[in-house]
């Protein structure tokens, strides 16, 4: 790509981010609305939590068949349906009146957020020289996670100052915006505005999944997916802002401080562990468990502690938590150096599905312990309720834990720090007996 180009490729790219970034902020938009959702559609625990379990389990069901329709019909295309899509569902929302009519509109939210990432990261391979593009995309995850800061702090002003139904509408507004310049300034390539793929058939596309998942590297990259960005996405999607407020007793304002700071931990966490992964790739999944064991100390830390804990120690929890979500892309990289190339599309969107999994089990377990300790279905709950509630994230970090170590072993038995050092896809690892250890 030639250097005149240049300007052009950061508009593109800087476009695509940030209707990546308007996505990330619809699928948070409720984080700091929770109680204000139990009190307008006069809900439950359990059900307030079905919202984010529907968006999750939309997000994760879509990526394989969203991968597939970027491959025929370009990201520029398939980012005009997600922008459509999910500031409907916004705007939906912002007018729902009762819980069905709410539960569809999230429904439309998580089927255009799921139709965002892929698009991006499709336009970074296609507009940055190769040498480029690890970084960029990195860059990119983590500066789409800045859509979140004005799902915290921002938004709860706006709730506060604007009321529910204008606050979510002009985030459907700005969605509409950005389709008109995304519409003027996005191409598929320097070269074409529309690049048209050939599909893949259903038969070559089960082909592709059963082989990667029949790779050691793939479940243990599916595993550490699975047990790092949970906890994060229990206080950044849901339960964090009820949690602070409830059981810990602070301020609405500190409580929307405390979940800005952990989406601004992505922008640290991001580039570090893409540096020292790529230093010690033998050691992957050993930065998975220090991460778990991290994270289940200092939430131990504050669920026993007597009281309301201090807020320093509310301050460390976010820090420590918020290294999850950056944490589990080292389950891609694993998945990338255990299948050959033409796999590893089909291998990360099997991985994929792991930490959308996990955050779906601990969002409605909470909910459930929630209303099982809960006297009332007013929304209010009690401190105790929510310390036994969040230790739901003890289950499957032990779950996660156990597995990881197995398919560690695996792995380590059947390849060598030389092979995993060589940075690129390898030869794909044999799925035979494991030898004697």
């Amino acid at each position: 790509m030639s250097q005149p180009g240049t300007p052009r490729r950061y508009l593109v790219w800087g476009v695509g981010l940030v209707v990546y970034a308007l996505a990330v902020f619809h699928r948070s938009s409720l984080a700091v609305a929770g109680l204000a959702a139990t009190e307008r559609f006069d809900i439950s625990a359990s059900q307030l939590a079905s919202f984010t379990m529907l968006q999750l389990l939309v997000y994760a069901s879509m990526q394989i068949p969203v991968g597939l329709m970027v491959d025929r019909y370009g990201s520029r295309t398939v980012l005009t349906a997600a922008v459509a899509v999910v500031s409907t569902g916004q705007a939906a929302f912002a007018f729902a009146g009762d819980y069905p009519t709410a539960l569809v509109a999230r429904a439309l939210v998580g089927v255009g957020d799921a139709m965002t990432f892929i698009c991006v990261l499709r336009l970074v391979t296609s507009w940055f020289p190769a040498r480029q593009v690890p970084l960029v995309s990195q860059l990119t995850g983590n500066l789409g996670q800045l859509g979140a800061l004005g799902a915290a702090a921002p938004m709860t002003w706006a709730l506060g100052q604007f009321g529910w139904t204008r606050a979510y509408l002009a985030g459907a507004v700005a969605g509409l915006v950005m389709l008109v310049v995304l519409r003027l300034v996005l191409h598929d390539s320097p070269t074409q505005a529309h690049l048209r793929g050939v599909p893949m058939s259903a038969r070559a596309l089960a082909r592709s999944l059963a082989a990667s998942w029949e790779q050691p590297g793939t479940r243990l990259g599916l595993w550490i997916h699975f047990s790092t960005p949970f906890s994060p996405a229990l206080l950044g999607l849901l339960w964090g802002f009820p949690f602070l407020v409830s059981a810990e007793h602070r301020s609405e304002a500190t409580a929307g401080a405390l979940i800005s700071l952990l989406f601004l931990t992505n922008l640290f966490y991001g580039p570090f562990f893409g540096w020292l992964v790529g230093r010690h790739p033998w050691h992957r999944s050993t930065l998975g468990l220090v991460i778990v064991g991290a994270m289940a100390s200092v939430w131990a830390s504050v669920l026993l502690w007597p009281g309301d804990a201090p807020l320093g120690l509310l301050v460390l929890l976010i820090l420590v938590t918020g290294a999850g979500g950056p944490g589990s892309m080292v389950g891609f990289d694993v998945a990338r150096t255990s299948n050959p190339d033409h796999r590893t599309a089909s291998a990360s969107g099997i991985i994929n599905v792991g930490g959308f999994t996990s955050s779906l089990l601990v969002i409605v377990g909470v909910g459930i312990v929630l209303d099982a300790l809960s006297p009332g279905s007013d929304g209010s709950y009690p401190p105790e309720a929510f310390r036994w509630a969040m230790a739901v994230q003890y289950v499957l970090w032990g779950l996660g834990t156990v597995q990881i170590l197995r398919y560690r072993r695996r792995i380590r038995s059947l390849t060598t720090r030389e092979q995993v050092a060589g940075g690129s896809s390898m030869v794909e690892i044999s799925p035979g007996p494991r030898p004697s250890a």
